[in-house]
């Protein structure tokens, strides 16, 4: 079983601390949400274990994982943008992601089924509702397996049908013994464990 562990993390940005002292433990089949207010660092906590922002201390570490590989390399991260190319076509956005982010590697086409985008498959992505281009980016979390989900906002510009699908996907997850590690300031439709982080200084 794996374990995302964090311990007395801190986060500065801009020379301004947003939070210390932080720490957590999620276990694989368990899903953490992170809770706070607007500035609370929550995106932040979530970029930093992904490898994106520099830790300001303290430390993060994944046990029971592939010991070849860094935590950023077992972990997906669904920010707020939806990073496609809009005149490549949703099998060609995915397929780029796939090829880019390697790894353990599931078809395209069934990562494009699965997050209900079948009938817009060849269209170009300039051409695709919030909603789906939403979509699209969580089928990334499917094409390419990776044992950590961090997900910022994951029920965000999704209609009814697209969060309980989001849900199930998540549930699904965690099945397998995934973890998530969710940014969220609302339900996330499936268990989680809160942490909440402090208001912004």
């Amino acid at each position: 079983m794996i374990r995302l562990s964090g311990q007395n993390v801190r986060c500065m940005r801009g020379g301004r601390e947003l939070f210390a002292g932080v720490g957590f433990a999620v276990d694989g089949g368990t899903a953490l949400a992170i809770t706070g207010a607007n500035g609370a660092g929550k995106t932040s906590l979530l970029r930093m274990i992904a490898g994106l922002l520099t830790l300001g201390g303290g430390a993060l570490a994944l046990a029971g994982g592939d010991p070849e590989l860094t935590l950023p390399e077992q972990a997906h991260y669904l920010g707020h943008r939806d990073a496609m190319k809009p005149s490549l076509s949703v099998r060609e956005n995915l397929g780029f992601w796939r090829d880019f982010l390697g790894g353990d590697v599931a078809d395209v086409t069934e990562s494009i089924a699965a997050v209900g985008l079948s009938h817009a498959i060849d269209l170009p992505a300039v051409v695709l509702s919030a909603g789906q281009r939403r979509r699209l980016s969580v089928a990334r979390l499917l094409a390419v397996r990776r044992p950590v989900w961090l997900l910022d906002e994951p029920l965000s510009a999704l209609d009814a049908a697209g969060q309980a699908l989001m849900a199930a996907l998540m549930t699904d997850h965690l099945s397998g013994g995934g973890v998530i590690v969710a940014a969220t300031h609302g339900p996330l439709g499936i268990e989680a464990r809160e942490m909440r982080l402090g208001a912004a200084a």
